[in-house]
Order: C-alpha cells, then sequence, then structure tokens
C-alpha cells in the first residue's frame, strides 16, 4: 500500500528547507556582527606593535644589568671572613632562612613563598633612615629592595652596608644610566610631559617616574609579584589584615584585581624636638577617605589650622600593582597598565554586551578593564616635616628663589611653598615659632578632640617594631658586619673612583634632558603615541585632600 505521507514529502520540504537556510543565515549574521565589534574593540585597545624600549634593557633569563647596578667598588674589596661562632648571624653571610639579626626568629623567606613583594624608592637618605625604613618592611613581608641612591646614599659608608643586606640591589645614579634614561619612551609620550624641564619637585618627580619605569622590568626578571614605590619617610601599615603583615594583606586581594591604593595619614607632630619620627612619633592624622565625611567638613577648621589644606602635603595616597606584562608607572603615586581597556571606554562595550548576549563572554574577557580597589583600613604612614631640621633640608636641596612665583616653577603643592619661604627669609627664632604654628599640635585640647572624634589617631605598630630592632642590635649588627680591613691603596682607590663616578653623575640632570641623540628611536615611538594619546591617562601627581569653599561645597585642587 502506497504511504500517503510519502507522496507528500518533497512538496512540504521546499519551504522548510527556505525557512532553516534563513535562519541559519540570521544566526550567522548574529555571530558574525559581535565578533566584528570585538575585533574592532579589540585593535582599539591594543597599545603594541613596537617593542617596548624598556625590554631590551634587562632581557629574560639575560645576566645584563642595567646601568649603575654594578656592585660598589668596595664590595670587590670586602674581606670577608668565615662563619662566626657568635649565635647572632651577620647580614650579607647566612643561607640561614632564619631572620639573620634575630636568634629564634624564623621569617617565611622560602623561595615558593607567596606573594613576592618588591619596594623600590629614589633616595639620598642616610643609614639612620633608610635602615629602620628597610628592616620595618622586612618585619611585614617584603622581600626585595630596589634602591635608586644618590648622595648621602651613594657614598662609600653607606652604599657598602646596604649592599651587604639580602634581597637589596642598589643603582647607582652614573653617567650611564643617566644616557640610558634619556632614550626612555617616557620622554616621548604626553603623560608626564607637564612636568620635564622644571626643577626641584618636578625633577624629582620625572626621576622618580623613570626609575619605576626600570624597577618594573627588574621586578618581572626577579620574578616579583607585587611592586610598591615608597619614599624613605613612608611606612605601609597593613591594618585589616588577618595578622600585621603586608604579604597576608596583599594575598587577601581577588586575583582579578591589578592595583590596591593605600590612602595616606600625615604625622602629627607633638613637639619640635623630635630626632627619630618612627619610634617617637605615634598621632597621624587620618585620610578623608576612612573618616565620615560629616566629621571630615564639620572639623576642617580645627583639622587644618590655617594651613591651606587638611593635609600639609600629599593626599591621594600610593599605591601597590601586580607585576604583569605592559605595566607602566603613572607617576609617583599610581602604576597603569596599558593593555588594559580604559574606564571611560566600558559604556560602549557595555552597550555592545547589552545587544548581543550570545558573546557576553568573549567581549568581557577582551575588554575587560584594569581593576583597582581603594584598601578600607591599610594606610601608609607619611612623616611629612616631622622633623624641624625637615624645613632647612628642603630649602638646601632646592635652588629658586623665594618668592611666590619662583617657588609656583619648584614645588607642586602650596604648603611646601609656603614653608620654603619661611625657611629662606625668616631666622631661626621666627621658622621656630612658623613651625609651632603651622606643624606642632601644641593645644591638649584640640588634640584631644579631634582623637575623640576620629580626625586624629594613635598607631602604635611601627613604633613598637623599629624600636625592637633598635635595641635587639639589628642595625648596629648590619653596620658592624659590613666593615671591612681595607689596605690603604685598595681603599683610597675604591673612593677615588667611586667619587668620580658619582661626581660625573650628579652635575647631570636627567629631567631636564631633550634625548635629541635617540631622535631615530623617537620616530619610531612618536608613531605609536599619535594613534593612542587621546587614550594616555596623565601622570598622577601629588594630590591635595578636598577643600572646602564658602558655600560649604566639596572641591578638589590640582
Amino acid at each position: 500500500m502506497t504511504n500517503p505521507y510519502h507522496l507528500h514529502a518533497p512538496l512540504r520540504s521546499a519551504p522548510q528547507s527556505s525557512s532553516q537556510t534563513f535562519t541559519a543565515k540570521l544566526l550567522l549574521l548574529l555571530t558574525l556582527l559581535p565578533l566584528s565589534l570585538a575585533a574592532l574593540a579589540f585593535i582599539l585597545q591594543w597599545r603594541g606593535g613596537i617593542p617596548d624600549p624598556t625590554t631590551r634593557w634587562s632581557p629574560p633569563g639575560s645576566n645584563h644589568l642595567f646601568p649603575g647596578m654594578e656592585a660598589s667598588p668596595l664590595s670587590s674589596a670586602v674581606v670577608r671572613s668565615s662563619s662566626s661562632s657568635s649565635d647572632c648571624v651577620n647580614l650579607g653571610r647566612s643561607n640561614s632562612p632564619s631572620f639573620p639579626y634575630y636568634q629564634n626568629w624564623k621569617f617565611d623567606s622560602a623561595a615558593d613563598l607567596k606573594p613576592k613583594i618588591v619596594i623600590t624608592t629614589s633616595t639620598s637618605a642616610g643609614l639612620d633612615q633608610i635602615l629602620p625604613w628597610m628592616f620595618y618592611h622586612k618585619v611585614i613581608g617584603v622581600s626585595t629592595f630596589f634602591l635608586f641612591v644618590e648622595g648621602k646614599a651613594a657614598s662609600p659608608e653607606v652604599s657598602k652596608v646596604l649592599e651587604s643586606i639580602p634581597g637589596v640591589k642598589l643603582i647607582y645614579r652614573t653617567k650611564e644610566l643617566e644616557e640610558q634614561q634619556a632614550r626612555s619612551r617616557i620622554w616621548n609620550e604626553t603623560w608626564l610631559s607637564s612636568f620635564f624641564y622644571k626643577p626641584c619637585n618636578y625633577e624629582l618627580f620625572v626621576k622618580q617616574s623613570l626609575n619605576m619605569e626600570m624597577a618594573i622590568v627588574m621586578a618581572r626578571d626577579a620574578g616579583m609579584d607585587w611592586i610598591i614605590h615608597l619614599d624613605t619617610d613612608e611606612l605601609l601599615h597593613p591594618a585589616g589584615a588577618k595578622e600585621y603583615s603586608l604579604r597576608q594583606l596583599l594575598l587577601d586581594v581577588p586575583g582579578n584585581v591589578d592595583m590596591v591604593i593605600f590612602s595616606n595619614y600625615e604625622s602629627s607632630v607633638e613637639r619640635d624636638d623630635i630626632k627619630e619620627p618612627f619610634t617617637e612619633v605615634s598621632m597621624f592624622k587620618k585620610n578623608y577617605d576612612h573618616v565620615p565625611k560629616d566629621t571630615y567638613f564639620g572639623m576642617y577648621k580645627e583639622s587644618t589650622r590655617g594651613n591651606p589644606n587638611y593635609f600639609l602635603t600629599y593626599g591621594n595616597g600610593k599605591s601597590a600593582a601586580r607585576i604583569q606584562d605592559h605595566l607602566r608607572p603613572n607617576g609617583a603615586h599610581r602604576w597603569h597598565n596599558y593593555m588594559k581597556t580604559p574606564k571611560y571606554s566600558n559604556f560602549v562595550l557595555k552597550r555592545a554586551l547589552f545587544y548581543f548576549i550570545l558573546l557576553i563572554v568573549v567581549i568581557i574577557f577582551l575588554a575587560i578593564p584594569s581593576s583597582e580597589i581603594k584598601l578600607e583600613e591599610a594606610a601608609v604612614l607619611h612623616y611629612t616635616y616631622a622633623k624641624f631640621s625637615d624645613l632647612t633640608s628642603r630649602r638646601d636641596r632646592c635652588g629658586c628663589k623665594p618668592t611666590r612665583e619662583d617657588v609656583k616653577r619648584c614645588f607642586m603643592l602650596e604648603f611646601d611653598r609656603a614653608a620654603f619661604i619661611i625657611a629662606s627669609t625668616a631666622t631661626e627664632e621666627e621658622m621656630l615659632k612658623w613651625y609651632h604654628e603651622h606643624i606642632v599640635w601644641d593645644d591638649k585640647d584640640i588634640r584631644i578632640k579631634l582623637l575623640r572624634k576620629g580626625i586624629l589617631t594613635r598607631i602604635y605598630a611601627p613604633m613598637a617594631i623599629i624600636q625592637g630592632l633598635k635595641e635587639s642590635g639589628v642595625f648596629s649588627s648590619v653596620i658592624a658586619s659590613a666593615s671591612t680591613t681595607l689596605s690603604k691603596e685598595k681603599f683610597l682607590a675604591t673612593i677615588d673612583s667611586s667619587n668620580s663616578s658619582r661626581a660625573t653623575a650628579s652635575i647631570s640632570h636627567p629631567s631636564r634632558k631633550i634625548s635629541r641623540s635617540s631622535e631615530s628611536m623617537a620616530t619610531a615611538r612618536k608613531t605609536l603615541d599619535v594613534e593612542v594619546a587621546e587614550f594616555q591617562e596623565l601622570a598622577v601627581p601629588p594630590l591635595s585632600p578636598p577643600v572646602m569653599d564658602d558655600n560649604h561645597q566639596l572641591s578638589f585642587e590640582v
């Protein structure tokens, strides 16, 4: 018997086939269109195409060192003694994973310990400031330090001590280093250009950015996980972690976060004869991010005491960044990854996600922004103007005229300008009076009021740690361990060679250089700069906290 359904099958298959073809084409179109948009987004985000010159400074697996990283001339002349039978192990002589100065103090310094943290700094300070700063951060979990040294920090008597400490790398400001940095891509980019060719603080800011750029490459080659830029008058305060540990604090950071911001607290001194701020200062003014806004503005006049801003100096904190490809400095306070989508472009990509939900995973992967968080409890403690001598030391480092117009060329923040003028024009007695009026918290009633309101706070942990290190002989031990017996000829030879190299470096000013000798390299970089100039973020300078105008409106000063 004939199957009636079989006879009519061809007549029904034609429209069904046509419908399937249309559906397939529609699905193909819906698939290709978002893929094309995603590919376009990827191309627009692309910042590559030209090799980063910094990657050629120290290729992965290479033993090539940056200029200035050669060991101090004194290092080759150091006579290493045999292992001592003393219970106190000297720095630089022990291969044991134990903390080198405290017997029975065991710190997790194994090679596989995570995360590995490096701090980089540019300093001209002496041992009295660098050693407490460094060993405090060793106690809270920092394993490696990159010190870009000049001035007193680069002198033979200081550098030989620093070089003897495990995990410390010194980079001297030599002529070769300055020539290398003069070829940096930074000079042909716009994000830092407003700081070029200016003296004092502006010059330092550019120098710090150049050093940070080199430190990123060094940190990547050393296998570091996080990098932090700090000055030697700043201490990290890892509050909020399960233990008082920077390593634990960063270990708890979610994996999709690339940068964490430490709000800064500012030292609030209570007398004018402080000699060692790290062990004598316990009172700090909290950052406005850690204070209720009603309290901040309600106590603003009592907090500022007639000063230009809530803080004497900067108020935008410091940051730590994960070591990743394409990481760059964004001024001394921030880091930036130029391969991550700028946050201001998310709107367009989110619209694409809304209309093309089928490819949400692909687009999110390609368009994910560089994620950052601001820590709610941890802070960086800034010991600024903590000593009366800080007034004159800042004056002596800058050759600007003490006029209101000229100081604007030299200093970014209003209080620094006022302090420079006072230090340059006033007598010792007048300076001391000004110091009490603007910096020292003499009024006990105001101190108690602001402590109760939460504007001021007491922090004792750094003081206790550093005092404990000092009383246990840590600092004297590291100095003693670096002491050597040199022949007269070798000593004079090392002094002469180190002084000549440092003298050559000191007469040049890298932030004022115009790298005419590298025009051929600059041409290639400018090709990239034209394409990405509108996407570049400007360098983040030291910023003052928000101020309150006459109408009680919130505003920020730049």
